[in-house]
């Protein structure tokens, strides 16, 4: 029987939340959390241990974190590594993916994991390794699992070129050769793709390209001392009884607040509600995150024009592409009538 590892967050390991993700690398014998999901469903392996690390810690120390699980893992053999899965955590995706990379280069053996497709982990990884586009939460963990098990069962088997429309991972930019069972020369295949283009008719292409979602680069400011400007922050400041109701991660609310009277922003008075980092030092002095007072130095000397009388803000961890841009379209209006020319958005 092969052997695999599997890697999970301190939240799957059942240690705790986000008090918890400080948690240093640890690693376990037997199954915990979602290795026993993804054990259930292998048939040509067996998950021998589990490593547990802090989303926070992986993503704050990745160094030390890797080298610590490279230690744990040296004298273990293994065939195969499993991470997750991550769902829409966006955290909990860079980690294991952050993991999983390591450990192909390092040790030479497969990894897979698992998110979904709004996770930030995805476009970072998915060139690298086997990513799953798995559920937004913990309710797809059989489905995810299963479908994790699965490839991990036929690699085991040899299996060395897979295709991703048909197993559901993410496309990885691998080109293989294959033998269709029809044997059509590829000058009639092309000439049908043609003649169905031309009629308006559907069909695949044998060369997909990729689609890229560019967004055209601003014209610059040409003086700064006559420009009005705002500051916008996915870094979670906002008053201490949060209004809003801003949401601490995949967040699909925002707030905008006002400033006009106001030289830096007070702790106390105002905090961030981020679950994505250590609240400490924004909550002690939110200028950290969001530079009230930067700004207002910067407007009695005339460098800028004026500072916006309101700042904008949500939240970014975890939050998709859609519900950002969605907020961002929101915003605009509001920044359109009150004159402003440039924002500074400012982040974690």
């Amino acid at each position: 029987m092969k052997k695999a590892v599997i890697y999970i967050n301190q939240f799957f390991a059942g240690i705790g939340g986000e008090e918890f993700a400080d948690h240093e690398p640890e690693i376990r014998e037997g199954l915990i959390g979602p290795a026993l999901a993804i054990n259930t469903a292998l048939k040509n392996a067996e998950i021998t241990h589990t490593i547990i690390c802090g989303d926070n810690y992986m993503g704050s120390n990745t160094e030390d974190a890797v080298a610590q699980i490279n230690a744990m893992l040296k004298d273990i053999e293994f065939d195969v590594f499993f991470a997750g899965p991550a769902f829409q955590a966006g955290r909990y995706g860079v980690a294991c993916g952050t993991i999983c990379k390591h450990v192909k280069e390092k040790f030479n053996v497969e990894v897979i994991t698992s998110m979904h497709a709004e996770n930030p982990g995805v476009d970072m990884f998915k060139k690298d390794m086997y990513v799953f586009s798995g559920g937004k939460s913990a309710a797809a963990m059989r489905k995810d699992a299963a479908k994790m098990a699965a490839l991990g069962d036929r690699i085991l088997d040899g299996e060395t070129a897979f295709l991703s429309e048909e197993l559901g991972f993410f496309k990885r930019g691998i080109r293989h050769q294959v033998w269709l069972e029809d044997s059509r020369p590829a000058a009639d295949r092309a000439i049908e793709m043609l003649l169905k283009k031309v009629k308006g008719e559907d069909f695949t292409s044998e060369l997909p390209i990729p689609k890229v979602d560019r967004v055209p680069i601003a014209a610059p400011v040409a003086d700064l001392k006559k420009v009005r400007i705002a500051l916008v922050t996915t870094g979670g400041i906002v008053p201490v009884e949060n209004p809003d109701r801003i949401q601490s991660a995949s967040a699909t609310r925002w707030g905008r607040y006002d400033i006009s009277q106001m030289d830096r922003l007070e702790g106390g008075v105002f905090k961030t509600i981020h679950a994505g980092y250590d609240p400490a030092a924004a909550d002690t002095d939110p200028n950290v995150c969001v530079p009230v007072d930067v700004m207002r130095d910067f407007e009695k000397q005339g460098v800028i024009g004026k500072l916006d009388d309101y700042f904008y803000t949500t939240v970014g961890t975890g939050t998709t592409e859609a519900e950002a841009k969605r907020m961002a379209e929101e915003m605009i209006p509001f920044l359109k009538q009150d004159g402003v020319d440039a924002i500074i958005m400012t982040s974690t």
